[in-house]
């Protein structure tokens, strides 16, 4: 059967998901729509079932794309995930707010398994429910209490699904809910019977509540979340303990990733020089040592960062201090022109800015969701990762500033510029974009919780393997071309170029491995994607790139990470996959026609800022389309953050030059 799993937001549903499917489970979209669907899989009695994980809402009536989705699959029995099966999350500490959700499900006649959550939470607050009489007043439902943060009551939760299943067999015509009996669902944008609804549903659940729940001791305002909150939602210390999080984080990824990263390098290094010796030369041999394993090991390299990155991320939420983030960040965001949802989708947009730019669906104010989606990529995005992370290592010392990582102050001062740069942009959006509709900020603080650890290993693995497999399968088919634009050119332009390159490498008297060096790089010089870089050379030279950097640029256009994966490609295709070298070190090796560096202080810091400015993602462009409807908003877009990244660029590399 098809399960939904359903509920308010903060109430562990996706602690109850992880509990009932663990791996089990993959992430795509619900049909039509950019919004998230998280699908998995359990077993009852040797029976497979699927189970979906609706975005959380606090009503079966929208006021979001995402809870649009929940109202489509409840309410049309064609949609493809009319559930057979809801399991509805309720918070035991607030049953009030929640029965309104539960209710209202339990009326429409789908067969419904309540999870009374948080058991520990309602004890914490002297709150004890009376069981028999709840289940007395929703006879069509199983009710089972669990607590999914410490993972017990998973059992429970399979019987009393099972039950339902059963029940439902045997009863295909599942009998109605009574709660509220002349219940007739209004229409999604009727308000007024929505109002009328909602009045007299919570008189129901009042009365109710009355009965089922005993407050025995009166819970003090005194509480640890009231005493933290006054802390971390402080209007000075809030702002100084986010920032010490964000430069904490970056110091760790760059204090420990780097050891597994240099190991992966190493590796990778290896695996390609042991191919091209031990397989037979030939073009099968090349394109597997000079263009598929660079390609991968460009990928695989960046898992350390990615994963570190997400393992803070996911501790963050899963305390509930992302929340208290969001809150504090409102009154910086009002005079920009948005609001304390902004953070929301800006703050996703850290992670990606396809999911941030979806994640504006919630600002209901027209304006300040434009100025949102305008914004969000500009914020560094986890794709910049393996640039930025390349680039420090290559151009900045690995020395301590006032104790801290120079190379991690680096980091955090790029992140820093994207959210600056975001912000002034937004308050120049604000001027042009005209309306006279104020939003507001409509926010729950859920308490602080010991972050459940297996809820976090299983969202570090998720984007980790969203990450492999999605910039993978792009990183590993452009490599495959990038080998081929490199290894092949017009005619017989390759062949020449590598004899006057023999020739000029005898009379300059160099060995056997210069001489092969030199005449490896003729021969690429000359390949069509030679040409290419050759071409665009004169326009990226004033940023102080040579045309292996701006035949990177180019690729990186279908995916910000590319840019590694390029590089790697084309250096493995110039020294034929002879030398045993990490890609930083033939960077480091690179020289000009001049003999001077590629990669100085001034290039390298160039580089880094470009890529903070730069809309390098076509992905997110065809989502912005998507999203504002029309290709105005994508088109300006592409344009803005282009001109900011070549001027920008340029004033850095002439700074420091």
């Amino acid at each position: 059967m098809q399960i939904a799993l359903l509920g308010n937001p903060n109430t562990g549903k996706s602690s109850i998901f992880n509990l009932l499917t663990g791996l089990r489970q993959h992430v795509g979209n619900f049909p039509g729509v950019t919004v998230d669907k998280k699908i998995g899989s359990l077993t009852i009695n040797n029976v497979k079932h699927t189970l979906i994980d609706f975005p959380g809402t606090y009503s079966v009536y929208p006021h979001s794309a995402d809870e649009e989705v929940v109202y489509d699959a409840l309410f049309d029995s064609r949609d493809t995930n009319n559930p057979d099966i809801a399991v509805i999350v309720v918070d035991a500490s607030n049953l009030r707010r929640n029965l309104f959700l539960f209710s209202q499900i339990y009326d429409l006649g789908i067969p419904t398994v309540m999870l009374l959550n948080m058991s520990d939470v309602a004890s914490k607050k002297g709150i004890e429910l009376d069981f028999e009489h709840l289940q007395k007043q929703f006879v069509n439902t199983v009710i089972v209490s669990t607590n999914a943060r410490v993972g017990l009551g998973k059992d429970r939760i399979l019987e009393a699904i099972d039950k339902v299943i059963v029940a439902k067999e045997k009863e295909p015509r599942f009998p109605k809910g009574v709660f509220l009996n002349d219940f007739v669902p209004a229409e999604k944008h009727n308000v007024a019977l929505q109002e009328t609804e909602a009045g007299r549903r919570y008189a129901l659940i009042d009365e109710l509540i009355k009965t089922v729940e005993i407050q025995r001791v009166k819970e003090t305002k005194d509480t640890w979340t009231n005493k933290l909150d006054k802390i971390f939602i402080h209007p000075v210390w809030g702002y100084l303990i986010f920032a010490a999080i964000l430069m904490t984080i970056f110091q760790f990824i760059f204090a420990f990733a780097s050891i597994p990263m240099d190991f992966i390098e190493g590796m990778f290094a290896n695996l390609s020089q042991w191919t091209s010796t031990a397989l037979p030369t030939g073009v099968f041999n090349d394109l597997l040592s000079q263009g598929i394993i660079p390609g991968i090991g460009g990928v695989v390299i960046f898992i350390p960062q990615i994963a570190f990155l997400f393992f803070f991320i996911a501790i963050l939420e899963e305390t509930g201090y992302f929340a208290r983030v969001v809150f504090i960040m409102d009154r910086l965001m009002r005079p920009f022109g948005l609001n304390g949802k902004s953070v929301v989708p800006l703050i996703s947009s850290v992670a990606c800015a396809i999911p941030g730019v979806m994640a504006a669906r919630t600002i209901s104010d027209w304006k300040e969701r434009l100025i949102t989606i305008m914004v969000a990529p500009l914020m560094s995005c986890s794709a910049r990762i393996p640039v930025y992370t390349l680039l420090i290592a290559l151009v900045i010392p690995a020395k301590s500033f006032f104790g801290f990582n120079l190379q991690g102050l680096v980091l955090f001062g790029l992140y820093f510029l994207g959210i600056i740069a975001a912000l002034v942009v937004a308050i120049i959006l604000k001027w042009f974009i005209r309306t006279k509709d104020k939003g507001f900020l409509l926010l729950e603080l859920p308490s602080y919780k010991q972050p459940r650890w297996g809820n976090v290993g299983i969202t570090v693995f998720e984007k980790v393997r969203v990450f492999v497999l999605d910039a993978g399968k792009v990183i590993l088919a452009i490599s495959i071309i990038l080998w081929a634009l490199a290894s092949y050119g017009p005619s017989d332009r390759m062949e020449k170029a590598s004899k006057k390159a023999t020739i000029l490498a005898a009379e300059k008297e160099l060995n056997q491995e210069e001489t092969e060096q030199f005449v490896a790089s003729a021969k690429l010089e000359n390949s069509y994607i030679g040409i290419m870089g050759k071409g665009i050379e004169p326009v990226i030279r004033p940023l102080g790139y040579d045309w292996k950097i701006g035949i990177s640029l180019i690729t990186s256009f279908a995916a910000r990470e590319v840019f590694v994966g390029s590089l790697a490609t084309i250096y493995a295709v110039q020294d034929d996959g002879a030398e045993n070298k990490p890609l930083i070190e033939k960077l480091r090796n690179e020289k000009c026609a001049d003999g001077k560096p590629v990669y100085t202080l001034a290039s390298g810091l160039s580089l880094m800022v470009f890529y903070v400015f730069a809309m390098q993602c076509m992905a997110t462009l065809a989502v912005v389309k998507r999203e504002t409807k029309s290709w105005k908003w994508p088109l300006i877009q592409i344009a803005y953050m282009g001109a900011m990244a070549y001027l920008f660029a340029m004033i850095t590399f002439l700074i420091f030059s």
